[in-house]
């Protein structure tokens, strides 16, 4: 099994800046275990849509709402995931969800509890 542990949201007024940090734990020795490590937001009443994604390989996607505000990196050493969020929006507020995906043979599909982030204006 594999556990992930998201931290760093909050309550942050428009303009400001938040870091969320996703840490995997459990059968994972290391983050290159897996194939793909994202981040969706889920606003109430809205689907789950994918915030950022970065590959094994540190190849990375970002939704269009936020290119150039937010930036997915991987932490190997702190087996973690990152989202730096800058220059937020009120129409950022949401649940953020990480998750990690591998392929293939041992595939899984494994999500965070979910941490709330709200942008005041």
């Amino acid at each position: 099994q594999v556990q992930l542990m998201e931290s760093g949201g909050g309550s942050v007024q428009a303009g400001g800046s938040l870091r969320l940090s996703c840490e995997a734990s459990g059968i994972v020795y290391s983050i290159d275990y897996f194939h793909y490590m994202n981040w969706y937001r889920q606003a109430p009443g809205h689907q789950r849509d994918l915030v950022a994604s970065i590959t094994r390989g540190g190849l990375t996607e970002y939704a269009d709402s936020v290119k150039g505000r937010f930036t997915i990196s991987r932490d190997n050493a702190e087996n973690s995931v990152i989202l730096q969020m800058d220059s937020l929006k009120p129409e950022d507020t949401a649940v953020y969800y990480c998750n990690v995906k591998r392929l293939g043979i041992s595939a899984l599909d494994a999500w965070g509890q979910g941490t709330q982030v709200t942008v005041s204006s």
